[in-house]
């Protein structure tokens, strides 16, 4: 499956396999919305984190070593720079499996998973779920 990309003025597209070899072009697209959007490096940080995050589970937890695919659209609109992650691994809605790290537990006493999904759910301003046609379909928003 070879790598697609449409960038318009505006809006983007990307295809990719869905493997961790793929995390750096999702980045590379990531980072070139955010600097259409004029999102300063805080906010450039946070969505690239946030979607990183997404993708990683996509590809590990979600596709679980199978062939499969990511489509990556993005576009920045008069408020909001919006990254969508589109998979059709098995179903899974992140804030599933959202939950607040307690502060006063040590590392080594903490339960093991959600974290990562914790840091990508806190790094946008919007996100959303939603399960169509046999996909799972994220989408993130930060303000401009």
């Amino acid at each position: 499956m070879s790598e697609q990309v449409a960038v318009g003025e505006r809006a983007s597209v990307l295809r990719v396999p869905a493997s961790l070899g793929s995390l750096g072009a999702i980045s590379v697209l990531v980072l070139d919305l955010a600097g259409q959007g004029g999102l300063g490096e805080a906010a450039r940080y946070r969505l690239r984190l946030a979607v990183d995050e997404l993708a990683t589970n996509a590809v590990i937890h979600g596709y679980r070593g199978r062939p499969g695919e990511i489509a990556v659209t993005g576009e920045v609109t008069a408020d909001l720079v919006v990254i969508r992650l589109v998979d059709r691994a098995p179903r899974f809605d992140p804030r599933s499996r959202w939950r607040r790290p307690e502060p006063g537990l040590p590392a080594h006493a903490r339960p093991i998973g959600g974290l990562g999904i914790h840091l990508a759910l806190t790094s946008v301003d919007e996100f959303s779920y939603a399960y169509l046609d046999g996909r799972n379909v994220c989408t993130l928003a930060v303000r401009r």
